[in-house]
């Protein structure tokens, strides 16, 4: 029961950067400013971002509790923490900057940094889990995408 509130509790955290996001970004097609900008011709309909970010945040939450519940390894898992919780404050953070403010170029910089710090998260997972690693790279996927979509409305408005 005990693994059965920490696989809970490792979810719920995983989807706090999406929780805050819902606070910013666009639903329904209702967000004026977004409408008015010039996308990629590789932007997915917005279901598909509701759809993505799910099953993301949902693997990151898998992630997360495999380096929690692993306790035959002898590593320090602080460092792990401490790039998850910073991935998660830069996730939060680019949509509040791009969907918020509308910092076309500014969120790009910031996820720049996300993918870095996701990568080395990823790397810190490795030793403590290779699930976790493996399971942290589609999320990584998914924001190379998402900078290229970010870096298009940038160009191009």
């Amino acid at each position: 029961m005990k693994k059965f509130f920490k696989f809970l509790l490792a979810i719920f955290i995983s989807f706090i950067p999406g929780i805050i996001g819902v606070m910013f970004t666009p639903s329904h097609g209702n967000d004026a400013w977004y409408n008015a900008l010039n996308n990629s011709v590789l932007t997915p309909d917005g279901w598909v971002f509701g759809m993505a970010w799910t099953i993301l945040y949902t693997l990151l939450g898998i992630a997360l509790f495999l380096i929690m519940n692993n306790e035959k390894t002898r590593l320090s898992k602080t460092k792990a923490y401490v790039l998850f919780v910073v991935q998660m404050i830069l996730n939060a953070l680019w949509t509040y900057l791009f969907f918020g403010l509308h910092l076309t170029g500014v969120a790009l910089v910031i996820l720049l940094a996300l993918i870095v710090v996701s990568v080395w998260m990823a790397c810190a997972f490795k030793p403590i889990s290779k699930g976790a690693f493996y399971l942290v790279w589609p999320y990584i996927a998914w924001l190379c995408f998402a900078m290229y979509l970010n870096g298009t409305i940038a160009f191009l408005n």
